[in-house]
């Protein structure tokens, strides 16, 4: 279990550093060659991994459904968003969206049984997490907007004739 909590932590490390890293690739070049980009490296990195390290199995591949194959496609719909809401939203908030609408979506998934998932009850304490973690994401949106809100009005402006004014001064 222990190694399982560390690996979901690295993951989330790795996740942060990679949509950072995907928004200055998007300052430079448009989302789909971004998306592109991270992708395509993203399956050449993997191809030399895996054969480096499982030799002639990994291109054993069992039978599966047809729709698992096209997993990877989700990918792109994945970067493009979180690249577009990073700029749109800044990372922090972004990328906390992100995760907690992971979790809805594991928990509904989880509960459901979709996906040849093991059906896992929803309980009253599923709910109050879930809940406690949108009102903290909404906590930290609404005070991140507050404190933005007060620091443009404190800056400075200038009007028609040149004059230098607080946005507060023009606003009263």
């Amino acid at each position: 279990m222990m190694v399982g909590v560390v690996l979901a932590l690295m993951a989330g490390m790795l996740v942060s550093v990679q949509t950072l890293f995907n928004n200055k690739v998007n300052t430079a070049v448009h989302s789909h060659t971004t998306t592109a980009l991270v992708l395509g490296m993203g399956f050449i990195a993997s191809l030399g991994v895996g054969v480096i390290m499982e030799g002639a199995d990994f291109f054993n591949w069992p039978a599966m459904p047809l729709w698992f194959w096209f997993s990877g496609l989700l990918g792109i719909g994945v970067v493009t968003c979180v690249v577009k809401g990073v700029r749109l939203l800044g990372p922090s908030t972004s990328t906390t969206m992100v995760m907690a609408s992971q979790l809805v979506c594991a928990l509904w998934w989880d509960s459901t049984g979709w996906f040849g998932l093991e059906q896992v009850p929803f309980s009253w304490q599923k709910a109050i997490g879930v809940t406690a973690l949108i009102a903290g994401l909404l906590l930290f949106k609404f005070q991140t907007q507050a404190k933005t809100s007060k620091a443009d009005l404190s800056k400075p402006l200038t009007n028609s004739a040149g004059d230098s004014k607080r946005r507060s001064e023009y606003v009263s």
